[in-house]
């Protein structure tokens, strides 16, 4: 049933908004002012905190979490699975005549000990070695959720090494910090402190009515689709795209938003997207690992909130063949400490010279290291997404725009830039209102396309974590800004210098730059047959990229990864590839074995009986349609049968595979054809069998049914 709409008094947003989370706010009024002020540093500037201050936070933490309801914590981690980790602890300690008091420490705020040996390591823990560190993570403030108070906190191998997805993320966060100050230095910037990256992802994703879900054995186990022919009617009609949402939808979208309000995160558009069944939610803009944390967040309880409706949200990058999949926009930007958006062009750009120099180092940064960009969104889910024309190709490519491209061009040649005024748009009815048209048009094809202030990278799937993305982006820039300080800090006439660093920087990576349709068949040819860019379709093609030493040893000297710890990311993302790929094939056979052949013999043993009776009733004449019915089943059975046969030969390949290597290149060239090929016939012959014997809710079902 439906979940049911609370009766009483709602508070209002500014009274919900936070309300879940120790925040600033909190801490002011239960902390002193000495300590209150060392806490706002460190979630402000990263300085380190003693363990009186420490010890004061907690108690103030516990205090507050115990008047909100909550028995117990935890500290909240991001491992390298899809989704968070956490072990609860109860706030009691054992007292006086039997009795218990509630206790909590600085020491437990900071440290954390979960065992480090079943989460994946990529071979940096073994089985016996199995201690681990969690660190909190002061910038990311606590919150409750489910009565436990949640921290925060990075995790880590007993010798130091990452086993997450935050810390490499606050290490690349660090190294944007320190060359970036480098560069506005040189411009005389005094007052900034710090360099900021900033993100805003927008989040896509499928409901389905709950019940129809569990009679899918390959939704519950793959989150997808494995088997499903396409409805009469799908996104054709493009009537579904921000279009009215239906009530149920609505009541979910509502109850959602309260429940992510309350833990302060900024969600604030929702629509309807393309496909039937689809939507979005995007936040504001914060800091990148509090969005990171927040997105991680926001996907886990918006399948909560779905449970409570009778839904069930699907965060797979393509849950239906036919329709678009979906994706998760990350838009990101860089800004100072004092507010200065290193991105925006103002009003003249071509004159702005700081802001062609970040430009110009992300444009060299995303040509330098588009492998680490394409890997750094790889999956088994999102391999079936990039390069249909619902998602930007494998390709990865910039987009500009007309305006800032003419800069460019200019500069490449020494031409002055003809600086014409920005067009007034006129839509021709007066009461309408006249605006300025923006500098750039919005490119929905382009994998990284520049939107007025900031990037947008479209190629991230709706269930990756933008951790990833994100330390591969801000490292990228982070070692093109240390190359260009390096040889601004050691000339002696600046802005000759500036003038030729940026000249032969957009003569180098210009390659890089498309504005037209990514979509276009001739545009991948032109990219990878005369521009040298690279097409990584899959994910065991692109994830051996993180090995080679142009990515390995920018990303050594960025200080994000080490070398263990680089290798081990590539053995967790293949491994992840290759048990998901393995989990859909096993699920495909049970479908066809148990469901799928059953309800056609069944429904073929229907037809035959039909067909006998008119036999026996002298009406055989009138038995062509049963007969004809039953030779096109009799073939996609035998059809059927023979492709699950060559399946699960291939699955015997596959795991007999020596190392994750070569599995993952069998899973790409033999096990996914083959499923592909089982499932052509089982979907034909879904179009064919009656609905009373199909076993499972079709398409028209999942996606018209909410």
């Amino acid at each position: 049933m439906p979940y049911a709409a609370r009766t009483a008094k709602q508070e209002t947003v500014p009274e919900l908004f936070g309300s879940m989370v120790f925040n600033e706010r909190e801490m002011k009024t239960r902390l002193s002012s000495d300590v209150f002020q060392a806490a706002h540093r460190a979630i402000h500037q990263g300085t380190p905190l003693t363990r009186e201050q420490t010890d004061a936070i907690a108690s103030a933490m516990k205090d507050w979490a115990l008047e909100h309801g909550a028995t117990h914590f935890t500290h909240w981690f991001q491992p390298m699975t899809s989704v968070t980790a956490e072990k609860h602890d109860g706030f009691i300690e054992p007292g006086p005549d039997g009795t218990v008091i509630m206790e909590f420490n600085g020491k437990e705020l900071i440290k954390g000990e979960p065992d480090a040996s079943s989460f994946p390591s990529g071979g940096l823990r073994a089985t016996f070695e199995a201690r681990g560190y969690t660190a909190w993570d002061p910038s990311s403030l606590a919150f409750i959720k489910d009565r436990t108070l949640c921290i925060p906190t990075a995790f880590c191998s007993y010798d130091g090494s990452a086993l997450d997805k935050k810390t490499p993320l606050l290490r690349s966060m660090e190294a944007l910090v320190k060359q970036a100050m480098r560069i506005l230095k040189l411009f005389g910037n005094t007052t900034a402190t710090c360099v900021r990256s900033n993100v805003g992802p927008e989040q896509e994703y499928f409901l389905v009515d709950r019940e129809m879900y569990l009679k899918r054995k390959d939704l519950r186990f793959c989150g997808r689709t494995l088997f499903g022919a396409r409805p009469p009617k799908g996104q054709e009609l493009e009537d579904h795209y921000f279009g009215s949402i239906k009530p149920r939808v609505t009541a979910y979208m509502e109850d959602l938003n309260r429940e992510l309000w309350k833990l302060g995160i900024l969600a604030k558009t929702e629509h309807n997207e393309v496909a039937p069944s689809q939507h979005e939610l995007a936040p504001i803009y914060t800091t990148t690992n509090i969005a990171t944390d927040h997105n991680q967040l926001m996907m886990e309880i918006m399948k909560k909130v779905a449970r409570r409706h009778g839904l069930v949200c699907l965060l797979h990058e393509k849950p239906f063949a036919g329709v678009n999949g979906s994706g998760k926009h990350n838009n990101w930007s860089i800004a100072t400490d004092d507010g200065v958006n290193l991105l925006s062009p103002g009003e003249t750009p071509f004159q702005n010279a700081q802001f062609l120099l970040f430009l110009v180092a992300v444009i060299e940064a995303v040509d330098t290291y588009q492998d680490l960009l394409r890997l750094s969104v790889a999956t088994a889910g999102n391999d079936h997404r990039l390069g249909a024309n619902e998602a930007p190709p494998a390709v990865v490519s910039i987009f500009l725009g007309d305006e800032l491209t003419a800069i460019l061009e200019a500069l490449e040649s020494d031409s002055a830039y003809n600086a014409a005024k920005r067009t007034q748009m006129k839509l021709g009815v007066d009461v309408l209102p006249r605006f300025t048209r923006d500098s750039t048009d919005r490119n929905r094809t382009s994998p990284f396309a520049f939107t007025g202030n900031k990037f947008e990278f479209h190629m991230l799937g709706s269930s990756n974590s933008i951790a990833c993305a994100n330390i591969m982006l801000n490292a990228a820039v982070a070692a093109v800004l240390e190359k260009y300080a390096d040889v601004l800090e050691d000339t002696a006439d600046f802005n000759d210098a500036l003038h030729d660093l940026l000249r032969d920087a957009i003569v180098s990576h210009k390659r890089i730059i498309f504005n037209g349709n990514g979509y276009d068949s001739e545009w991948i040819k032109e990219a990878t047959q005369i521009r040298g860019l690279h097409n990584l379709r899959t994910t065991p093609d692109c994830m051996p990229k993180l090995l080679e030493p142009l990515n390995a040893d920018m990303l050594i000297h960025q200080g994000i990864f080490t070398r263990p710890e680089i290798e081990s990311r590539c053995e967790i993302m293949l491994e992840n590839y290759c048990k998901s790929v393995i989990i859909e094939a096993n699920t495909m056979i049970d479908m066809v074995h148990q469901e799928i052949l059953p309800a056609v013999l069944a429904y073929s043993g229907s037809l035959a009986q039909t067909a006998q009776a008119k036999t026996a009733l002298d009406l055989g004449a009138a038995c062509g349609l049963e007969k004809k019915l039953l030779r096109d089943l009799s073939s996609l059975a035998m059809q059927i049968d023979a492709a699950v046969d060559d399946l699960e030969d291939a699955l015997m390949q596959v795991k007999a595979a020596q190392d994750v290597l070569e599995q993952s290149a069998l899973i790409r060239d033999l096990l996914l054809p083959r499923m592909a090929m089982l499932r052509a016939p089982a979907d034909k012959a879904e179009t064919l069998v009656g609905s009373g014997f199909w076993p499972y809710p079709t398409y028209g079902d999942l996606l018209f049914g909410v």
